[in-house]
């Protein structure tokens, strides 16, 4: 059974059966959608769809606090490096083993750079990443993204029965375009992200669940810092 909490936007803490805890993208520091007095108390891997603030602000100090690994796309990695973080660089169609979860980094797109010293530094480009659990399931972490027809291979090869998807606009999808995305992708459950926190941020998981109504897939909206089990 793998424990999924949600900590705002979209940072998600997914604690497997074996009780090792990875972070995907995760923001604290500065997060309005954090959930408030949450304390994140063991990290054995960080995943990083991209290295914007709002998903990479906290990677630095969570990997040092714990000594957790952090998979990134190569470029993403190896400025953490130079920051003394253990950081695997790969890149889309790879797949790392971390023993408790496969990752294989997926293409999305969006924007990809990181913020130093006031200075853009290109970081590569944005990744998603389908998770293998040991149990053999799977689930596709979109991260910030588009609709592209691609996601539909994504849906063929690895068959995700959990998505999670951004529904929030101007940034990513909105939640027309995730309809359709989850459509292509064919999960069991979309659970949505990247809405809400911003008033930007318009898309709502009520909106993608009544375009979602006729296509047999269930919107599974969270509470931040509530764990739920999938």
């Amino acid at each position: 059974m793998l424990k999924i909490t949600w900590l705002g936007h979209a940072a998600f803490e997914l604690q497997f059966e074996s009780g090792e805890v990875l972070i995907l993208d995760p923001w604290i520091e500065g997060n309005p959608a954090y959930p408030k007095n949450y304390e994140i108390k063991r990290v054995n891997a960080i995943a990083v769809s991209h290295a914007h603030s709002d998903h990479f602000n906290d990677v630095v100090p969570l990997a040092k606090k714990f000594g957790a690994k952090v998979i990134a796309i190569f470029e993403t990695a190896t400025w953490l490096q130079g920051q003394g973080v253990t950081a695997e660089g790969m890149n889309k169609g790879g797949t790392a083993d971390l023993g408790f979860v496969k990752l294989t980094m997926t293409h999305a797109l969006h924007s990809n750079t990181i913020k130093a010293d006031n200075e853009m530094i290109y970081a590569g480009e944005a990744a998603g990443y389908v998770l293998t659990l040991r149990d053999g399931r799977t689930a596709y972490f979109a991260g910030d993204t588009a609709l592209f027809g691609d996601m539909e291979l994504i849906g063929e090869l690895y068959k995700p029965e959990l998505a999670f998807l951004p529904i929030g606009d101007f940034y990513t999808m909105g939640p027309f375009q995730a309809a359709h995305a989850a459509r292509l992708v064919k999960p069991k459950r979309v659970i949505p992200m990247h809405y809400g926190t911003f008033p930007v941020l318009t898309g709502k998981p009520e909106d993608l669940s009544q375009a979602l109504q006729k296509d047999g897939i269930e919107v599974w909206t969270l509470k931040q810092g509530n764990t739920v089990e999938w």
